[in-house]
């Protein structure tokens, strides 16, 4: 029974440890290359920000007025998709 413990124990570390590397090697940051965004995004009036989402060329904005809104990585907008939403 002890030695049940002792590699359990043992099998549970390793994997912490595991887990760790692999988290840390797959954030931006942490070996793999960064998004860089402008430090402030104006949004049309009226309009909150309800989700967000980047790639290397471009992010965009989904706000509550049921819009997309598609940014440039220098913060200008490009295009705005308007999101019909059947209830």
């Amino acid at each position: 029974m002890r030695l049940l413990v002792t590699v359990l124990t043992t099998v549970m570390i390793v994997g912490f440890i595991v887990l760790i590397g692999i988290l840390v090697t797959r954030f931006p940051g942490g070996g793999g290359q960064g998004v860089s965004l402008p430090d402030q995004i104006t949004l049309p009036d009226g309009s909150a920000p309800v989700a967000f989402t980047q790639t290397a060329k471009w992010y965009a904005v989904v706000t509550s007025a049921d819009e997309i809104l598609i940014f440039d990585l220098d913060g200008e907008m490009q295009q705005r998709i308007a999101v019909e939403v059947g209830q």
